[in-house]
């Protein structure tokens, strides 16, 4: 049983999962299992070029950016468990509780994050209700969005990404992402604000 379970593992799915791992130290947060399942072969990192985000280098790829930061998250925050080579095929509650179904096993949280791509071959069985065409896309596009308020779909149940509503953007796919983690934090916090900052020890 997770508490939390990111689908997706592109900048979005990869930026929540960082935010919930550095929590780790946290009271409301120490305990808690949190998994992402990494879908990361139909991301759109992996043919992006990035010249224009800050902190990045110029020149920096989104196929390298998907390498480095699994290994970060791995480094980092070891607690948080990839699931790889496994493929989301359904979505189901019962009882409040999620059954996510892959190609290979079945899992459980109490929440559950979807942070995969928004192209029209999204196919998830249990999110069709949600799916929308997208609010700032191109209509040739044919992108989609799962309809939601603030990154909120249902109960315990968040999207995030270009699949939320945002703009393909890198730096706004990834805020979206540590956004909802900072949603969950403060849920978990009994709905006191938080997020997570280090800072350089003695300044």
């Amino acid at each position: 049983m997770f508490d939390t379970l990111i689908i997706g593992g592109g900048a979005a799915g990869m930026s929540c999962a960082l935010v919930l791992g550095s929590a780790k130290d946290k009271a409301c947060a120490q305990n808690k299992s949190i998994g992402i399942v990494l879908h990361q072969k139909t991301s759109h990192l992996q043919t992006a070029l990035f010249n224009n985000v800050l902190g990045l280098t110029p020149g920096t790829t989104g196929a390298s950016i998907l390498e480095s930061g699994q290994a970060q998250l791995s480094s980092l925050y070891p607690h948080v468990q990839q699931i790889e080579h496994e493929k989301v095929l359904e979505l189901s509650k019962s009882n409040g509780v999620f059954t996510i179904t892959t190609n290979k096993n079945e899992y459980q949280s109490k929440l559950v994050v979807i942070a995969v791509g928004y192209t029209n071959l999204m196919t998830i069985k249990g999110l069709e209700s949600y799916i929308e065409p997208h609010p700032r896309a191109a209509i040739e596009k044919d992108r989609i969005w799962l309809k939601n308020t603030d990154h909120l779909i249902e109960d315990n149940l968040y999207v995030a990404g270009s699949l939320a509503g945002w703009r393909s953007q890198f730096a706004i796919a990834s805020g979206s992402g540590a956004h909802v983690a900072t949603d969950i934090l403060t849920l978990w916090n009994d709905g006191k604000h938080m997020k997570v900052h280090d800072k350089i020890e003695g300044i």
